[in-house]
């Protein structure tokens, strides 16, 4: 029998596919018998077992519970989840894991607040034309699950400023695209979020080529994530952090006022409706 997986030993990816098969193993049963038992595709299984595929957070749930083993899958998930990623983004996914404070600043719409269609549109569109469809599956439900922060106890406030140029870029399909704004309009609306939208009529400004992530961390240590043109930096010193604040300050005396920015995405949204 397999023994359980050390995750410090292996890749994320191989020490769930090994857990799986021990656990599976454990109790005795074939790939057939654990299909019917969760009602799973044999092959989708053992694709799970081989490190082929990496799922859904919900099937790592679903299989945690068959076996009675708490949360382990689902820990061993979410450490694999971070290899679908480039090395770049692992720190700054990890930090915004835990942030009890976020402020973005986005010129499209951020995966925090995407659905799953138009995520699947973003990624795929990424690719080349030979690109790995599973691979944007990957990325998709890894996208998805990142999700889980806005209904985290206690939640993060969460403010994020969204450039017009992003509501003015809608996806192939008409439907996914009035799915995302609807999407956008029911997470603006938690109780720890806080939308705003910047208009065209603000002008230029200090942050029209680049993302940015403003995060406070539990202990109350604040860090900056900027990305642009595909490249993305990490910055903890104080001083780039307080001039990343001050340039997110001034974009958000131009923005438009929270139920002013409801309203103008609510307009979008008939407009692509009718």
């Amino acid at each position: 029998m397999t023994e359980p997986a050390d995750v410090d030993e292996e890749s994320g990816r191989a020490a769930l596919g090994r857990t799986l098969r021990y656990l599976r193993e454990k109790t005795g049963k074939s790939l057939g018998q654990l299909a019917e038992e969760t009602r799973y595709d044999k092959s989708y299984l053992y694709r799970l077992e081989v490190g082929q595929r990496l799922s859904k957070l919900e099937v790592m749930q679903d299989l945690d519970r068959h076996y009675e083993s708490g949360e382990l899958l689902q820990g061993l998930w979410k450490v694999a989840r971070r290899e679908v990623f480039k090395d770049k983004y692992k720190e700054f996914m990890r930090l915004e894991s835990r942030a009890r404070i976020m402020w973005m600043f986005q010129l499209a719409i951020p995966g925090l607040f995407q659905t799953e269609g138009y995520a699947r549109e973003v990624l795929s569109a990424a690719q080349t034309p030979e690109g790995n469809a599973n691979l944007v599956e990957e990325q998709v439900a890894a996208r998805i699950s990142r999700q889980e922060i806005l209904h985290r106890v206690p939640s993060p406030h969460i403010r994020l400023i969204l450039d017009e140029v992003a509501l003015r870029r809608p996806t192939a399909d008409a439907n996914v695209w009035c799915e995302q704004l609807s999407r956008l309009i029911e997470v603006g609306e938690l109780p720890g979020v806080v939308l705003q939208v910047l208009p065209f009529s603000a002008g230029v400004h200090g942050l029209m080529d680049s993302h940015l992530w403003l995060l406070w961390e539990p202990e109350g240590t604040a860090v900056a994530y900027v990305e642009g043109n595909g490249v993305g930096e990490l910055m903890d010193e104080a001083e780039k952090v307080a001039g990343y604040r001050l340039s997110y300050d001034r974009v958000r005396d131009l923005a438009m006022s929270p139920p002013d920015s409801a309203t103008f995405v609510q307009r979008v949204l008939k407009e692509h409706q009718s």
